[in-house]
């Protein structure tokens, strides 16, 4: 489970980029017409994760300045956002207020969310939970809140750019950097504490906290994608040769472990 400490050094990160860079990025976000998943902005369009969210009941783990439930809340989902960080929070209350687009802001860790269980259709992170918040936790806490049937989408890091990432920080390499095993819990020089299961503790982890597996696409830059100015992760360039993310697509099932 993800400590105290650990939540309150991922809270204290986030609300310097929050300062730095994503409140001022809020509104482009916001602005934004397509839905899009992770750096290189790969069009939901051609993913088709998602489905229909008009009328679903939608809850976003991990949500930052919450710019992807606007998208969401803007197709018909009811939507209730949640974060760790307040300052990213007030950033998506001035948006909304801006934009004119109302859903319920929740200020809360991914993995003891305070809402009712099984009151969702859908549950989606991107960059949120899917990286910050030990898998244990989150992962059981997700299929609490969703119905039978429901679904989860997320993204995170893949696993080869995580193996691929300097240990001191900057842009994927075309090596592995580091051993895979360790990679679970990772502290960055001068960041926070992020969560990188490989493939096969992904598949576990879903499996034990009641999830089905249906998809998982590996997401590569599209063409005349740009490197991403804040975030050092990948460049385009290698991100066009090797995938810069994962993407998850899981059903919860009426029991733990996948049991009818």
């Amino acid at each position: 489970m993800t400590t105290s400490d650990d939540l309150a050094l991922n809270r204290a990160l986030w609300t310097s980029v929050n300062e730095q860079f994503t409140d001022e990025e809020a509104v482009s976000a916001w602005r934004s017409e397509e839905i899009t998943w992770g750096l290189f902005r790969v069009p939901e369009a051609e993913l088709g994760v998602l489905g229909d969210v008009d009328g679903l009941d939608v809850v976003e783990l991990g949500c930052g300045t919450a710019y992807f439930s606007a998208w969401l809340a803007r197709r018909g989902a009811q939507v209730v956002a949640v974060d760790l960080t307040p300052a990213q929070l007030e950033t998506a209350r001035r948006c909304q207020e801006r934009f004119g687009v109302s859903f319920r802001l929740v200020e809360a860790d991914a993995s003891a969310v305070p809402l009712e269980s099984t009151g969702f259709d859908l549950a989606v992170s991107e960059y949120g939970a899917s990286v910050w918040c030990d898998p244990v936790g989150w992962l059981a806490e997700a299929a609490r809140l969703l119905r039978p049937g429901g679904r989860l989408v997320f993204l995170t890091n893949s696993v080869l750019a995580t193996l691929t990432v300097p240990a001191d920080g900057g842009f994927a390499q075309d090596r592995l950097l580091r051993a895979q095993r360790g990679t679970h819990r990772v502290r960055w020089p001068g960041g926070g504490i992020e969560y990188h299961p490989s493939h096969g503790d992904w598949i576990r982890l879903l499996r034990a906290s009641g999830f089905r597996v249906e998809a998982l696409h590996e997401l590569y830059a599209p063409p005349g994608a740009d490197t991403p100015a804040y975030y050092e992760i990948a460049t385009a360039d290698w991100a066009r040769s090797w995938p810069a993310e994962d993407l998850w697509v899981a059903v919860r099932e009426d029991a733990p472990g996948g049991a009818p």
